[in-house]
């Protein structure tokens, strides 16, 4: 079967949080009982007031990520004429495939689409692997658009000019 990328159903929202929630715990990004995991499993929720990818394979979903458009709820650090994407994840059964660049690379897409002159978004520091991706894919740090949502969570920017 090949990968497919496309909206999320709302027959897959709870499927979804899961694996959103399961792919940051698993790499201890978040500890159990983590408001932050509330949120991540909140996909329902994303669905409507962002747009809400898959990465699935038939019926298997393999991961998943959240495209904010400017003015959305979900944004973090994007601005007007800027794409942003954020709380990508990958199940642990489909890592090493390529699903993290092909929805990162989706999310860029989605970007020239729309007509956005830039793509950002925001990273944990400790997450270095995804830092590796972006990275290959083209993105720079944006230092000027770090930030910090409480203490000890240090969130590194990055941008991809399009």
């Amino acid at each position: 079967m090949t990968t497919d990328i496309r909206l999320a159903l709302p027959a897959e929202y709870d499927a979804v949080g899961e694996l959103t929630a399961e792919a940051y715990a698993v790499d201890g990004f978040i500890p159990p009982g983590s408001d932050y995991g509330l949120t991540l499993r909140n996909a329902a929720d994303r669905a409507a007031k962002a747009e809400l990818w898959v990465a699935a394979d038939g019926t298997e979903l393999l991961g998943t990520v959240t495209f904010c458009v400017p003015g959305s709820v979900y944004a973090e650090i994007g601005r007007d004429g800027e794409g942003e994407f954020r709380m990508l994840g990958v199940a642990a059964t489909a890592r090493g495939r390529g699903i993290g660049t092909a929805l990162s690379e989706h999310c860029v897409d989605r970007s020239r689409s729309l007509g956005y002159h830039r793509v950002v978004l925001s990273s944990a520091s400790y997450m270095t692997t995804a830092h590796r991706m972006y990275g290959r894919l083209g993105f720079t740090r944006l230092p000027e658009r770090d930030w910090s949502p409480r203490p000890g969570v240090d969130l590194y920017a990055f941008s991809l000019d399009l």
